[in-house]
């Protein structure tokens, strides 16, 4: 297997490591090494063509047997914007701009870790550990992919906030990329829930 990153970052600001990883995936029983495999090709790390190829290419795998019946009604609306951030750091002691470092933030909001597992804190009503009050809509509405932001908005608050959804919610979820320090395309995933892509 190999992979690369992907990213719209400028090559000059080296955030990221833009190197092709690779592994070898080998499976249980009699296995002849062979000569060693040759390299793909793969796309540069910012070839913003390739990917929106890759992604368009990607379909669910809906039939006849199993329908992909998205919801028409919604019980909860979030709307999260996605950033990173700048941070400060005691007495300048970071290395990055102005001693800062870098934070992501969902909602200008950077996560703090607490000292307690926030569903261990849930299934023992231990309080105190986190806050139930994440905003459902970012606390600043303003040009959120311009090229040149004010300074107020890079600098984002901590908190151990979480959504608390009833169960068998029907959620709508709108995921904003921001441009603060660069733009980023942000991943992200899911687990134990029934999920439609719709945009």
């Amino acid at each position: 297997m190999a992979a690369r990153t992907y990213s719209v970052a400028p090559a000059a600001s080296n955030y990221f490591d833009n190197t092709t990883t690779t592994a070898i995936v080998q499976y249980r029983g009699y296995y002849t090494p062979s000569s060693p495999p040759s390299l793909p090709h793969l796309p540069a790390y910012n070839d913003t063509n390739a990917s929106v190829q890759v992604m368009a290419s990607l379909r669910n795998l809906a039939d006849a047997k199993h329908p992909c019946n998205v919801p028409l009604s919604t019980s909860t609306k979030l709307i999260y914007t996605a950033s990173l951030n700048s941070y400060p750091c005691i007495n300048n002691s970071c290395s990055g701009a102005n001693g800062t470092r870098f934070a992501a933030s969902i909602n200008n909001i950077s996560f703090h870790t607490p000292t307690v597992d926030i569903l261990e804190a849930y299934y023992y009503n231990i309080s105190g550990v986190y806050g139930d009050k994440f905003p459902s809509v970012p606390p600043l509405v303003f040009n959120f992919t311009a090229d040149y932001l004010p300074l107020l908005y890079q600098l984002p608050s901590t908190g151990t906030e979480v959504r608390v959804l009833e169960y068998n919610s029907t959620v709508e979820i709108v995921f904003q990329g921001t441009n603060l320090i660069t733009g980023v395309t942000h991943p992200i995933h899911l687990h134990g829930h029934s999920f439609y892509v719709v945009g």
